[in-house]
């Protein structure tokens, strides 16, 4: 499993990114403290790390440089409040790879840790989590203990989208243009079909629920 240092001290922040990223299959090791992240990186060896740039104690660029004495190679994403250019050049000089001004997407946040271990020649991960379901996107399967349920392309497409986005609302257009390429009425009554396929299939948690938003789309929530 892909390991990731996660250095916060906005605590309802850092729970909410540390619960995503868990979801999504990685696992995380958080501490709000600067002075404790070396401890943390050398004693976990990461695969990717996250570093708030303002902390208590060292900052995340002394972080940064501290852990390129250790790691020449290993990926680091700073999140920062700043967006002034000289803090941006900061950032890179002290190690960094990518640069992320709060407030962030937690999509655009998934999206630049893909990238990243892709460059770095780590794969994402290959299964994710959601309540006590494993999703293999790859394999097209959803699981719970011994019961699989093997999906469609479109119904695996879906699930990425919704995977991606759990707890946060996809628009029903949104999905149309993804996954078929337009929104026409006739691909709108094949996406109500998906949904109740999805749902059933979902029943294997009975607290993960894909609920209808309305006049919106869809959430993928776990209770």
């Amino acid at each position: 499993m892909t390991k990731i240092l996660y250095v916060e001290d906005e605590e309802v922040l850092a729970m909410l990114v540390r619960d995503h990223l868990v979801k999504n299959g990685y696992e995380v090791h958080w501490t709000a403290s600067g002075n404790e992240a070396e401890v943390l990186f050398k004693k976990v060896q990461p695969d990717l790390c996250i570093l708030d740039v303002m902390l208590p104690g060292k900052s995340g660029f002394e972080i940064g440089q501290v852990i390129r004495q250790h790691n020449k190679t290993i990926p680091i994403i700073f999140l920062t409040a700043k967006s002034e250019s000289k803090d941006v050049v900061e950032g890179f000089k002290s190690g960094g790879n990518d640069y992320l001004k709060k407030p962030f997407s937690l999509e655009e946040l998934m999206a630049r840790i893909g990238n990243l271990l892709a460059m770095s020649g780590k794969s994402k991960p290959d299964q994710f989590k959601i309540g006590d379901l494993s999703f293999d996107p790859i394999r097209m399967t959803i699981e719970n203990g011994n019961e699989t349920v093997t999906l469609s392309h479109r119904e695996n497409e879906l699930l990425k989208m919704f995977i991606d986005r759990v707890g946060s609302p996809v628009e029903r257009k949104e999905i149309l243009l993804h996954v078929w390429g337009d929104d026409h009425f006739f691909n709108s009554r094949n996406l109500d079909v998906y949904i109740t396929r999805l749902r059933k299939y979902l029943k294997m948690d009975p607290g993960v629920q894909l609920l209808t938003l309305k006049g919106v789309g869809y959430q993928l929530v776990d209770n």
